[in-house]
């Protein structure tokens, strides 16, 4: 018997948003094949996302965004969608954290995203 796997849908982790039109917005992804969900991270000299990266030092350190579709970027830059801010609300249990994040930088990525009208429930 075939086994079937289904898997994340484009917007499958927000529970609600108040204006879908000014939550979302057309952002150029850097690198990386990202499922939605994902909590991204904004490159500061380039102005791109990526995956959130806690360690490192190029502006994705800090979550400001959550991917609403798949991207791939793995051939270079992609245009996608993404929820960069609020008032919205996120299952956190549907976010995508690149990496094994430890709890306390789950946390810290919480609280950044909060900052920016993405609260995470």
């Amino acid at each position: 018997m075939t086994v079937l796997t289904e898997g994340r849908h484009p917007g499958g982790f927000l529970v609600w948003e108040a204006f879908r039109d000014y939550c979302h917005e057309v952002v150029t992804v850097a690198s990386g094949t990202l499922e939605p969900g994902t909590v991204l991270g904004k490159i500061t000299a380039s102005g791109k996302y990526a995956a959130h990266d806690p360690d490192a030092s190029d502006g994705t350190e800090t979550a400001v965004a959550v991917l609403w579709g798949h991207a791939d970027a793995s051939g270079g830059d992609t245009i996608a969608v993404a929820v960069v801010r609020g008032p919205a609300l996120v299952n956190q249990h549907d976010l995508v954290f690149a990496g094994t994040p430890s709890a306390g930088e789950i946390t810290a990525a919480h609280t950044a995203l909060a900052a920016a009208g993405i609260i995470v429930r």
